[in-house]
């Protein structure tokens, strides 16, 4: 968030709440259904206050979306991309109101959330504080669905907050200390749900059913027990079952296993444009399940309408020649990661004397300073991405030259020279270092073997760590595989994204800066220990590290915006001084595929997991076609 206020008001016009016009068109799909009566007409079905897009270009209502996955599970991007949360990020990055009217926050702890007067599922039934306190009463504090208590993304200081239902369209959690993480944790590519259809899952909950009926609804969905039924039944994010009520633009209407998905405008959506007509114009969208390796091809004869996923930069020239004959557009979306391609020196590695060279700095500057991110550039990226560390991209109000230039010139002669201060000076015969052991220094740097891009920089990578006395090797894995061996300390070295967030503002969370996630590939273990409060992994014993756990909790705490950005700083420099992972390069645009006749698609974007949620936070619900 970029302003801290007492009260979050919608900060962008096209989502300002306002009654939508009497006169407003149906969408024609649905038409029929209010004509026959099986269908309650538009007026009845939006909120009181729905959210308003002010669009520069009002569209029409009509057509299919036709998009392409890679597997059949990708049926949760449909989450991702219909992006309707409590709160979301508008295109500042600021967060906002969208499914709720209202939020209000007092002293960083206290959040009373208002929802819209007369909102619906997409089933009809009414969208209310109900399904606030079915999920916390029912699963988040019930033994059996939470058998560790209120989850850990509720609890602040390993305390849970207090949650009242104020009235029928009003909720408020209170904790004891301040809660900066919990908007932006709604906001989510992956939001985190705080609310289920309570009106759906009841009759899958023990509580509201009698132990025979429910052990036949366990028997016909062939699952364990309650539990896994209702778990199966209410996962939104999954976003697998077609009888789930949703709250997003389209609702899933194939029933997994498939290799086509289609899904069917929600005539209960809660947004309308200026003219009151009901969002989504699209009225539907056909997602096809294709191998990652083929999509490139597929998009490139015109099978996708809206294509980012599973194309790179790599594909732009063929795309671009497909454009005229096959009637779509290849735009050049801005990335916001910290660094496209970044090498993970495993701190928690199994290997003992790796593990002590690893957590060694500068035998991670070293490695840095031996990287032609020049080369790297112009061979791959045709000059276009930015050379330089992990961190923080120019966007951000965070950023400072000096943390992305920290041990990123190429200067080899520096590189050895902290090698030798290391005293690894030994070489064998071909010429590479010796470890202390005496085991010639060969690295596998390990990939999830998902694009050739990576491969490819590591190529050129390798040629200069030779000549450092080191041996690089390359090893693509199944993703799982990939990160299974990192997590247990297998792999030495591994290369994936950076930072998620490369533009964050103080007012967001500084985490990833510090071990408190296994999925960090620097030190899974470390993160893994803060993840399950110590139940699992190994306690950093590295000083840095500890620091940077100490400031992340000192983030949590902190009152004032100030007092944010100061920890913001000092946990930048620790890592670009540090090198806990050596970023090559940021700022890959990405190949941006739109049919001609699809509108209201911005030419220039940011193309981001989270925050962004990829086109979520353009509203494709406001993308429609031409005729």
């Amino acid at each position: 968030m970029r302003k801290m206020i007492c009260s979050l008001v919608l900060v962008l016009a096209w989502i300002l709440p306002a009654a939508p016009r009497a006169a407003a068109e149906e969408p024609p799909l649905l038409a029929d259904a209010v004509a026959a009566g099986t269908l309650p007409p538009m007026a009845q079905r939006l909120p009181a206050e729905p959210s308003v897009a002010h669009l520069a270009k009002p569209g029409r209502y009509g057509g299919t979306l036709r998009l392409l996955m890679g597997r059949s599970k990708d049926t949760r991007m449909m989450v991702v991309y219909g992006y309707a949360r409590l709160v979301g990020y508008d295109t500042h990055f600021d967060l906002v109101p969208d499914i709720l009217a209202d939020v209000q926050v007092e002293d960083g702890r206290i959040f009373t959330l208002k929802l819209r007067k007369g909102h619906k599922w997409s089933d009809g039934h009414p969208f209310t504080s109900e399904d606030f306190r079915y999920f916390w009463e029912d699963v988040a504090n019930d033994p059996d669905l939470s058998p560790t208590g209120v989850p850990a993304y509720l609890r602040v200081n390993g305390k849970p907050p207090t949650f009242e239902v104020i009235d029928e369209t009003t909720v408020r959690y209170a904790w004891e200390d301040p809660n900066p993480l919990f908007l932006p944790l709604l906001a989510g590519a992956r939001p985190t749900y705080i609310y289920m259809p309570a009106h759906y899952l009841k009759p899958f909950h023990k509580k509201y059913v009698d132990e025979a009926t429910l052990q036949q609804r366990v028997e016909a969905d062939k699952q364990r027990n309650w539990v896994a039924l209702q778990t199966n039944m209410g996962h939104m994010y999954k976003n697998a079952n077609p009888d789930l009520p949703s709250l997003q633009p389209w609702v899933l209407e194939t029933p997994p296993p498939s290799n086509r998905f289609i899904f069917k405008r929600n005539p209960y959506f809660h947004r309308v444009d200026d003219a009151g007509r009901q969002l989504p114009y699209i009225d539907e969208v056909h997602m096809t399940v294709a191998s990652g390796g083929l999509i490139p091809t597929k998009v490139g004869t015109g099978d996708s309408d809206l294509q980012a996923r599973h194309l790179s930069f790599s594909n732009y020239t063929f795309l671009k020649k497909g454009e005229k004959r096959n009637g779509y557009h290849v735009g050049l979306w801005r990335t916001a990661k910290g660094a496209h391609i970044a090498i993970f020196p495993n701190l928690n590695a199994e290997d003992p004397v790796w593990r002590d060279l690893l957590r060694k700095a500068d035998f991670r500057r070293a490695l840095s300073l031996a990287i032609n991110r020049k080369e790297v550039n112009q061979v791959l990226y045709f000059g276009l991405a930015l050379e330089g560390a992990n961190t923080v991209q120019p966007q951000s109000p965070l950023y400072k030259k000096e943390y992305a230039t920290a041990w990123t010139a190429f200067d080899m002669k520096k590189a050895g020279a902290l090698l030798d201060g290391l005293g690894l000076t030994q070489r064998d015969p071909a010429g590479l270092r010796l470890l202390p052991d005496g085991r010639p220094m060969e690295v596998i740097v390990e990939t999830a073997g998902e694009d050739s891009e990576q491969a490819d920089v590591l190529e050129l990578i390798h040629d200069s760590w030779l000549k450092l006395g080191i041996k690089l090797h390359t090893k693509p894995l199944q993703r799982e595989v990939f990160r299974n061996r990192v997590f247990a300390g297998s792999t030495l070295f591994s290369v994936w994204f950076g930072l998620e967030n490369g533009v964050p503002t103080a007012d967001l969370s500084p985490q990833e800066l510090a071990p408190t996630d296994q999925q960090q590939l620097q030190w899974p273990k470390w993160g893994q220990y803060y993840q399950t409060n110590g139940k699992a992994g190994e306690p950093p014993d590295l000083p840095e590290a500890e620091t940077l756990l100490a400031l992340n909790n000192d983030w949590l705490s902190a009152r004032t915006k100030e007092e944010r950005t100061r920890i913001w700083h000092d946990m930048l420099k620790i890592n670009a001084d540090q090198v806990f992972s050596i970023g090559v390069v940021s700022g890959v645009r990405q190949p941006v595929v739109v049919n001609t006749k699809l509108r209201n698609v911005p030419k220039e974007g940011v193309y981001n997991w989270d925050p962004g949620a990829h086109f979520g936070i353009y509203r494709p619900d406001t993308f429609w076609f031409a005729k």
